[in-house]
């Protein structure tokens, strides 16, 4: 070891005095005492010269435990150099052995002041420990000043008492050496490397570990590949996590001399430890600060509950004593050894000195440890997924538990959204003894999993795997459905439609799974045009005839076509839809009944029951599983928020807008993120999102078409209606061949002929809108309606376009559910009508409506055209009255909040010290402003985006 001997004063004021003392013929026994790597031999050494420099003649002795069974083997080596003593001969009778010894030191000291120096008096034999005991208590007229050094570190082992257990403490001046602070460690790493960083050095000293001996050892290593000019920087030269990049490997030495002085039960203890924490959360321990340094983890501590009772788990793995485990836990931390995390666990204080503990420690040994831990932690009830870290670390145990806790650990990592952790689990999981019907069940969610992970050919490979092997009709046919998805996903349709028909050929003898199998075909078809038109085909002319054979859920898909067809209305489609519900369903068709009933219910503007099937789809489906309905309930939702011209949720939940680089495969999502982007005037970022997709190589689906309307919107929307035509047209020609005629999904004609009036075609666009008008009411909902109405005004203009615009308005008015964000563009119509025939006053109030409409609902772009339309009629300075959170005054706002908590109006008007009058007053114009009705909509409207650039509200 080399170096200053840093925080040692009290040390050389000791050695200091001590000498002088004996050099005045008063001589005493110092005894340093400290753990491994405290810097004993290092002080004892320092004492040495400074006594040789006070002319003290030096006897010295370093004790090996190869020499304890010898007596005075101790004895012997210290007085061998004095060439006085070189005749000195064993003698057999250790009584004679000692006094003979004694005798002869006595003399030689009566030469000149001696220093006899002993180190690590711990490994000395017997006879020889004695002998200086009893030195000790006849030194003090002599001029011999008796320097020992002593381990004093805790052992999971009991060590024999200490050399002066027995002694007098009179007789005795005792220095223990406390572990290397940080402060003196960071100046010691700044010493070697002054350029090193704060985050660098704090490493070091981390990884040293308050030991002089490792942070000598570490420094050592790195300084033999110093950085360039000594410079370590924080972020290109990190302190590595393994011993491995360490040359020559002086540190994992120090360590293995540290293990080995610790005996061999406490090495085993301190490797299990090490193996132990490679399975807990996290990684490193929390920087401690120095008051917390010394703190030691509580034994089954509630926050050790996710790793375990670090003592039990440890006494178990290693066979030790629970009560020894947790003294040598608190006395390492002490040390500076371990350090808490932040969860209370004691870990090694660098990864580095983990990794050096387990250096050399077999595999074997080590997986060991993880089973007896896994195997304590099943007793004691601990969590799956912390008992599951171990079991990764483990071969197959065999037993049925192990399979259990793996799995479980799996569904919640799954449930949490750690897909990447549930792979690794279930990938573990398959090296158990497993049935068939087992390995097929992980294999088909191992698959599912993998493919959410964009593993594709891997999950495609674990998914063909599982349908080889023969199992049960029903495991075999979520296997199918889970393949089938990822092929046609991946553009395979034709593959995954063969996979399904070999599939439902091998249940000739279930026909409830063959129809299963049938009915996710169909709606796999959507992918492809010609394969759903083969697969429909066949759906019609079997349900026509035999409905029996094609099951609830082809039928449902049955009443998704003729809607999407304009063969039916949404009153007939939601009453075949909740006659199929309310017939007993298989358990495996339930998700595609439930789905597309909700997606029906969403086209017929029932969006409360169509949130409760997607829930209740999505609740029924099992999370670890590829099913096709997932998405399509995904979507569904996605749908309904549109519906209700929730654009914030939209944008929240889409997860790309940001993103750079080409896409090719535009959703349904991204089509409503564009939508909602353009309705929130958020034009730039809509031009940049759309851009990001290059459509040349996307795949023929719906999706497609659904992004192909959102970019025609925002090209209308920015002024570019030729661009806009395009994308509708071409929308439109995509959906027409896939038999999507009604307006319900994409209001394509209404767009085209919007876009045909801004270029000055108005024939063509009348005789779009009419179309659109008679197809709208063949499903006959208010929104359908209205928007067709509307658009159709536009086109005919004049006193019959007016009367188009308030009937478009009276209908969506007249609408059971939220129509509002296609209320304002019918008000706007109806304005410029009433304005086109003179009427300006009934166009002010027409275009006021709808510019607080617009304002309360959030949407900007709307806002925006209804204040230029204002404007247009001579209306200047403010355009709209102030609605939505923002337009409340302070007392309407503190009634408001109250109220949405719950409180009733007299609770109310007692807190705020009003008139009960008062507060239904303030409610009332609450309610106006906010365009409610009742008192369990306030927190909703209260949450809602406020007024865009409205007038100040009223001061109170």
């Amino acid at each position: 070891m080399t170096g200053p001997l840093r925080e040692r004063d009290d040390v050389q004021a000791l050695f200091t005095a001590e000498t002088e003392r004996a050099r005045t013929g008063t001589g005493g026994l110092v005894l340093l005492r400290g753990a491994t790597g405290t810097g004993r031999t290092f002080a004892l050494e320092s004492a040495a010269r400074h006594a040789a420099d006070r002319g003290l003649r030096v006897l010295r002795v370093r004790c090996s435990p190869e020499d304890t069974g010898v007596p005075f083997a101790t004895v012997h080596q210290l007085l061998a150099p004095v060439t006085e003593f070189t005749d000195l001969t064993p003698v057999a009778d250790d009584r004679r052995s000692a006094a003979r010894l004694w005798r002869l030191l006595h003399r030689f000291a009566a030469e000149e002041p001696l220093l006899v120096a002993v180190d690590d008096v711990h490994l000395a034999d017997e006879p020889s420990r004695s002998w200086l005991r009893e030195a000790a208590r006849r030194i003090d007229r002599l001029p011999v000043l008796l320097v020992v050094t002593e381990r004093s570190q805790y052992d999971i082992d009991p060590r024999p008492e200490g050399l002066t257990q027995a002694l007098s403490p009179s007789l005795v001046r005792t220095h223990t050496l406390a572990p290397l602070g940080d402060t003196a460690a960071a100046a010691l790493v700044r010493s070697v490397f002054p350029g090193a960083t704060d985050g660098w050095t704090e490493e070091c000293v981390r990884a040293g570990a308050g030991s002089r001996l490792l942070l000598h050892a570490l420094l050592g290593d790195l300084g033999g590949t110093p950085p360039p000019d000594g410079l370590v920087p924080e972020a290109t030269a990190p302190l590595p996590d393994t011993c491995a990049a360490l040359y020559p490997g002086s540190y994992p030495a120090a360590v293995a001399w540290w293990l080995h002085s610790a005996g061999p039960e406490t090495s085993d203890v301190a490797r299990c430890l090490a193996a132990l924490e490679q399975a807990w959360p996290g990684t490193n321990p929390a920087p401690a600060r120095p008051a917390e340094k010394g703190h030691a983890p509580t034994r089954g501590s509630a926050a050790q509950a996710d790793a375990g009772d670090p003592v039990d788990l440890l006494a178990e793995a290693a066979g030790a004593d629970p009560d020894r485990v947790a003294g040598w836990l608190a006395a390492m931390t002490r040390l500076g050894l371990l350090r808490p995390d932040a969860a209370g666990r004691p870990r090694y204080a660098h990864p580095l000195l983990r990794d050096a503990v387990l250096t050399g420690w077999p595999r074997p040994r080590r997986e060991a440890a993880h089973r007896s831990a896994a195997q304590a932690m099943m007793r004691r009830g601990y969590r799956a997924e912390t008992v599951a870290r171990h079991l990764l670390r483990t071969p197959a145990v065999g037993l049925p538990w192990a399979l259990r806790v793996l799995r479980d650990a799996a569904l919640v990592a799954v449930h949490e959204a750690r897909p990447e952790t549930a792979v690794g689990l279930l990938r573990r999981a398959l090296d158990e003894p497993l049935s068939d019907d087992l390995r097929q069940e992980l294999l088909t969610e191992l698959g599912s999993l993998e493919y959410a992970e964009a593993d594709t050919p891997t999950a495609i490979a674990r998914l063909a795997e599982a349908q080889r092997l023969p199992t049960d009709p029903r495991n075999r046919v979520r296997t199918a459905v889970a393949l089938g998805t990822a092929l046609a996903d991946r553009g395979e349709i034709r593959t995954a439609m063969e996979v399904l028909r070999r599939t439902e050929d091998q249940l000739s003898g279930h026909p409830g799974l063959a129809r299963t199998v049938q009915t996710a075909g169909a709606l796999l078809s959507d992918q492809d045009l010609a394969t759903r038109q083969e697969v429909y085909r066949w759906l019609r002319e079997t349900g026509e005839h035999s409905p029996e054979l094609i099951g609830t859920a082809g039928q449902a898909l049955l009443v998704r076509y003729a809607a999407t067809a304009a063969l039916m209305s949404a009153d007939e489609a939601m009453s075949r839809v909740r006659a199929l519900l309310a017939q007993p369903t298989d358990p495996l068709s339930e998700p595609f009944l439930l789905g597309t009933a909700a997606a029906v219910a969403q086209w017929a503007d029932e969006l409360d029951e169509a949130d409760r099937l997607v829930e209740r789809g999505l609740a029924g489906q099992h999370p670890a599983l590829l099913h096709p309905m997932r998405n399509a309930l995904v979507n569904t939702r996605a749908d309904i928020a549109a519906s209700r011209g929730d654009h914030a949720r939209l944008l929240a939940a889409h997860p790309g807008i940001e993103a750079v680089g080409y896409r090719t495969r535009p959703t349904n999502l991204d089509a409503h993120a564009l939508l909602a982007l353009v309705h929130t005037d958020r034009t730039d970022e809509a031009q940049r999102f759309a851009d990001s997709f290059d459509l040349r190589e996307a795949p023929e689906n719906w999706e497609l078409n659904r992004f192909l309307y959102a970019r025609g919107v925002l090209r209308a929307a920015t002024g570019d209606p030729a661009g806009a035509l395009h994308d509708f047209l071409e929308c439109g020609r995509r959906q027409s061949a896939r038999d999507v005629i009604s307006p319900v999904v994409t209001p394509w004609r209404t767009a085209i002929a919007e876009c045909r009036l801004a270029l000055g075609d108005g024939e063509k666009a009348l005789a779009l809108a009419t179309e659109e008008l008679r197809l709208a009411e063949v499903w006959n909902t208010p929104r359908t309606v209205g928007r067709a109405l509307r658009v159709l005004s536009l086109a005919t203009g004049g006193r019959r376009g007016l009367e188009l615009a308030e009937e478009a308005v009276r209908t969506l008015r007249a609408a059971p559910v939220d129509t509002d964000l296609e209320l304002v563009p019918a008000l706007l119509a109806q304005g410029d009508q009433l304005s086109a025939v003179g009427e300006r006053g009934r166009a002010r109030e027409c275009l006021r409506e709808a510019a607080q409409l617009a304002e309360h609902r959030g949407a900007r772009r709307l806002l925006t055209l209804a204040r230029q339309a204002l404007h247009d009629n001579g209306v200047r300075g403010a355009v709209t009255v102030g609605t939505g959170p923002a337009a409340l005054t302070g007392s309407e706002r503190r009634i408001a909040r109250l109220a949405a908590e719950g409180r009733t109006n007299t609770e109310i008007a007692g807190l705020l010290h009003l008139a009960r009058r008062t507060v239904e007053t303030h409610l009332t114009s609450t309610y106006r402003k906010l365009r409610i009705r009742r008192r369990t909509e306030l927190p909703g409207a209260l949450a809602r985006t406020g007024p865009l650039n409205a007038c100040p509200a009223a001061p109170d």
